[in-house]
C-alpha cells in the first residue's frame, strides 16, 4: 500500500510539476483557457457625425435609445440573485402598460417550452419594432418596476430634429444589425449616404475580466481603446430659409394639390445652396411618405425649363450685339421647313417689339431673335452657361441633361426651352452669372468638415467660378429687361412683385412628357416655373420654383402656385438676411467703435453713453472680440456682445433676434439650443445663471403673430412690420 499511495503521490507531483513548467494540460494552454473564459470586450460605441446648417444649427445628430431584452435561461440565476424571468404572467402585465403589444402575445413570448429547455434553445428574447426606440423615460418607468430578466441595450439612433426638412438633400440613415448582433447606423439615402464613410465613426472598446455572471473581477485590468466619433458635416443649408421653404410648400401643396413641386434658393454671389426642397416629401426619422422615388430631383432629374431658357437666348443677343429691344416682328406664328411654331396666344398681340416679345414670353420673338444671332453660335452660349453638362455640385448622381442639335428645329425650339432637357441645379448655376455681373458659380451644399476628435477642420469648401460666359453689361441688361417682366403691363411675371423689393425674373410654362410618348395636354397637365432674383440692381438671392399638374380651379392660372410659393419665399428670406427694402424709412443710426483690447467696464460704460445695450461675455478685464464689428451702423438700444476670458454668466435674452443669439452662441461657445423662429420669448436657464460647459440651454423663439395671437390673415402683415 506505501508503495502504491507513494507512487500516485510523485505521479500526481510530476504532473503538477510538468503543468506549472509547461503551462499546459491535455495539450492546450491553460492560460489561454482561463483567459477564454474570464476575459470580456465591451464595445464603446462612436458617435456618427452631426449634419449642421451653415450656421451650426442641427439638422442630424445620433440620439441614445433603448432596446429590450427579456433573459430566459434559469442557469444565469444563482440562491441570491434572480437573473430572469421568473413569472412570465407578472412580466408581460407590467410591460404591456409600456409596450404596444398585448398581455397574452408577451406571456408566449416570456413562456419557454421543455423542449427548448432541453435543447437550450430561447434563451433571451426580444420584442422587434415594439421593443425597440425605446425613450429613457420608458426605460425608467419600466426599470422601476423592479422585474427580474429584464434588460435594456443601449445603442445609437439616428435625430432628426426639423422632421420634414430638406429631405432628399439630406436623407436618413438607419441601424442595422451584423451577424454578431452588433447594431450600427447605416446612411440610405442623399448626404446620409454620400458621405456615410466621413460620418461613421470608429467604436473603441474595452477589455476586461468578469465571471459567468458579467461582474468584473477585482483587480482586473481593463484595456480601454476610446471610440472616434464621425466627422461633421457643415452644409451650406440656412435652416430659416430651409423652414420658410418647407411652410410655403407645405401651404400651397394643401391647396393645390400638384403631382410635383422643387424649390431651390441660392446665394448667387458664390453658388451656395441656402434651401432645396420638393413635394412629395418623407419624414426621415419615421420615413413616412417616402415612396419609391428616391431621387434628388434638383439634381438627379431633367425637365424640359420652358421660357425660363429665354433668358439665356437674351443674354447671347446682347452679348453679341443683336438685341435691339425696340425693333419689331409680327407675333403669332413663325415657319421653319415645314414646320410651325406658335405664341402661347395663338393669335399673338400682332406687330410688337423685341422688347415686349420677351416681357410677354414670345416663341416667336426667340426665332426671330435666333436669325439675328445665328442658331449655332446660340448653342455655343448654352454650353459657356453650363447646359448640357454636369455642374460638379458636390451630390451624387448628378444629370447633365442634353441640349438638342442636329437639326435648325431642334436648336430653335431649344432656344425657347422645349425639347431640350436640364436639370433645376444646372438653371441656379446658369442664373448665376446674370446675377452676378457675368461671373458663374459653382453650386455646392458642403460647407466644411470637421473632425470632433481632433477640434480640425478636415475640408474646407470655397466659391468657385464656372466661367464668365457674358460681360458685366451684358448681365445687367438682361436683369433690366427681367425685371420689366414683373413691372410691365405686358409681362407675364406681374404676380412675382415683391412687397418692398426690386425683382426681375421669367415664368416657364413646359409641356409634361407622357408615359406613352408625346406630351400630356390640357388642363394644367404642365410644368410651371419661375426663376427669379431681388434685390435686382444687386442680387443678393435667386430662388427657382417649380410646380407639375396643380389642381387649379376655374379662373386661376399656373402662375398662381407658383408666385405663392416664390414671393412668400423670397420676401421673408430678404428680410431674415437683413436686406433693407426699398420702401422702408431711413432711421436714426449710431457708428459703432473699436472696442478691442479696451476694459471691459470702460468699454461698457462708453457704449451704454452712446445708447447702446452691451452684453458681456466672460468675467470682465480685456475685451477679446465684439459684435457687430468696428463700423457698423446701429440703431439706438442695439445690443453689442462683448468678449472677454472667463465664465460667462447668462444674460436675460427676452427679445432678442435669432440673428444676435446665433452671434452669442459662436463667441460664448455656450450649448445653446434654439427651437423656433423670431424672437426670443423663454429660456430654459435664468439669467445671471452660469452655466457649465456641457448643460444645453434651450432658447425658444416665437413670430410677432404668435406673441400677439393676431388672428391669421393679419399675422403675415404684422410680421412684416415688425421684422419677422
Amino acid at each position: 500500500m506505501f508503495i502504491v499511495y507513494g507512487g500516485l503521490f510523485f505521479l500526481l507531483f510530476g504532473r503538477i510539476v510538468f503543468i506549472q513548467v509547461t503551462g499546459e494540460a491535455e495539450g492546450k494552454v491553460l492560460a489561454a483557457l482561463a483567459e477564454n473564459k474570464y476575459a470580456r470586450e465591451a464595445i464603446l460605441t462612436a458617435d456618427r457625425g452631426k449634419i449642421l446648417d451653415r450656421n451650426g444649427e442641427l439638422i442630424a445628430s445620433d440620439t441614445l435609445s433603448y432596446r429590450l431584452v427579456a433573459v430566459l435561461d434559469e442557469k444565469l440565476s444563482d440562491s441570491n440573485v434572480t437573473r430572469h424571468v421568473d413569472d412570465p404572467e407578472k412580466a408581460a402585465a407590467v410591460l404591456a402598460k409600456y409596450l404596444p403589444l398585448d398581455k397574452e402575445e408577451l406571456v408566449e413570448r416570456l413562456t419557454r417550452s421543455e423542449e427548448q429547455i432541453r435543447e437550450g434553445k430561447k434563451k433571451q428574447v426580444e420584442f422587434g419594432s415594439a421593443g425597440r426606440n425605446i425613450s429613457h423615460e420608458t426605460v425608467l418607468a419600466i426599470r422601476e418596476e423592479k422585474i427580474p430578466g429584464i434588460q435594456f441595450i443601449e445603442y445609437k439612433k439616428r435625430f432628426y430634429p426639423n422632421g420634414n426638412f430638406a429631405s432628399y438633400l439630406i436623407g436618413f440613415a438607419q441601424e442595422e444589425e451584423d451577424d454578431k448582433g452588433v447594431i450600427s447606423t447605416v446612411g440610405k439615402m442623399g448626404l446620409e449616404a454620400t458621405y456615410n464613410k466621413q460620418l461613421t465613426g470608429e467604436n473603441g472598446k474595452v477589455n476586461f475580466k468578469s465571471d459567468r455572471f458579467g461582474v468584473t473581477l477585482p483587480k482586473a485590468d481593463k484595456q480601454i481603446v476610446p471610440a472616434k466619433d464621425g466627422l461633421d458635416i457643415k452644409l451650406t443649408i440656412d435652416k430659416t430659409i430651409q423652414n420658410l421653404v418647407e411652410d410655403a410648400m407645405n401651404e400651397v401643396d394643401k391647396e393645390y394639390s400638384p403631382d410635383k413641386m422643387l424649390v431651390i434658393v441660392a446665394n448667387p454671389k458664390t453658388g451656395a445652396i441656402l434651401a432645396m426642397s420638393q413635394r412629395p416629401s418623407f419624414d426621415p426619422s419615421t420615413r413616412v411618405g417616402l415612396t419609391s422615388n428616391w431621387l434628388n430631383e434638383a439634381v438627379e432629374n431633367t425637365i424640359e425649363p420652358g421660357s425660363t431658357m429665354k433668358i439665356f437666348t437674351l443674354a447671347a443677343a446682347i452679348e453679341e450685339n443683336k438685341w435691339d429691344p425696340n425693333a419689331t416682328f409680327k407675333s403669332g406664328q413663325y415657319k421653319i421647313y415645314d414646320r410651325t411654331i406658335r405664341d402661347h396666344v395663338r393669335e399673338g398681340w400682332g406687330t410688337i417689339s423685341f422688347l415686349e416679345g420677351f416681357q410677354r414670353s414670345s416663341n416667336v420673338s426667340m426665332a426671330y431673335l435666333l436669325e439675328r444671332l445665328g442658331d449655332r453660335e446660340f448653342i455655343k452660349y448654352i454650353n459657356k452657361f453650363g447646359f448640357g453638362a454636369k455642374t460638379g455640385i458636390d451630390l451624387p448622381k448628378e444629370s447633365a441633361g442634353i441640349i438638342l442639335d442636329r437639326f435648325p428645329s431642334e436648336r430653335l425650339t431649344t432656344s425657347y426651352g422645349q425639347g431640350s432637357t436640364i436639370t433645376p441645379i444646372q438653371m441656379i448655376q446658369a442664373v448665376t452669372a446674370i446675377a452676378n455681373d457675368g461671373v458663374m458659380m459653382q453650386p455646392y451644399v458642403i460647407d466644411e468638415i470637421y473632425n470632433p476628435n481632433t477640434k480640425k477642420v478636415v475640408e474646407s469648401k470655397e466659391p468657385e467660378e464656372k466661367g464668365k460666359p457674358i460681360s458685366k453689361e451684358t448681365a445687367r441688361k438682361v436683369r433690366e429687361a427681367l425685371a420689366t417682366t414683373v413691372t410691365s403691363d405686358a409681362g407675364t411675371g406681374k404676380r412675382f412683385a415683391l412687397n418692398g423689393y426690386t425683382v426681375g425674373g421669367k415664368t416657364g410654362t413646359a409641356e409634361i412628357p407622357s408615359p406613352n410618348g408625346g406630351y400630356l395636354s390640357g388642363g394644367s397637365n404642365f410644368l410651371y416655373s419661375f426663376i427669379g432674383m431681388a434685390p435686382i440692381e444687386d442680387p443678393q438671392l435667386v430662388t427657382y420654383v417649380l410646380v407639375q399638374h396643380p389642381k387649379l380651379e376655374a379662373g386661376e392660372y399656373g402662375s398662381d402656385p407658383v408666385s405663392k410659393l416664390f414671393t412668400t419665399i423670397m420676401e421673408s428670406s430678404l428680410k431674415y438676411l437683413n436686406i433693407i427694402p426699398d420702401d422702408i424709412e431711413e432711421v436714426e443710426t449710431n457708428k459703432l467703435g473699436n472696442f478691442k483690447k479696451m476694459d471691459s467696464s470702460k468699454a461698457i460704460e462708453k457704449l451704454k453713453s452712446e445708447g447702446f445695450s452691451p452684453v458681456l461675455i466672460g468675467e470682465g478685464g480685456k475685451i477679446t472680440n465684439q459684435y457687430p464689428e468696428n463700423g457698423a451702423l446701429l440703431t439706438p438700444g442695439s445690443v453689442v456682445l462683448l468678449t472677454t476670458e472667463g465664465q460667462t454668466t447668462l444674460p436675460d435674452f427676452t427679445g432678442w433676434s435669432k440673428k444676435t443669439l446665433l452671434s452669442f452662441k459662436m463667441l460664448s461657445g455656450l450649448d445653446i439650443r434654439i427651437t423656433g423662429d423670431g424672437f426670443v420669448t423663454e429660456q430654459s436657464l435664468t439669467a445671471g445663471t452660469i452655466p457649465r460647459e456641457d448643460e444645453p440651454i434651450v432658447i425658444h423663439l416665437q413670430r410677432p403673430s404668435e406673441i400677439y395671437k393676431i388672428k391669421p390673415k393679419d399675422a403675415e402683415e404684422m410680421d412684416d412690420i415688425i421684422g419677422g
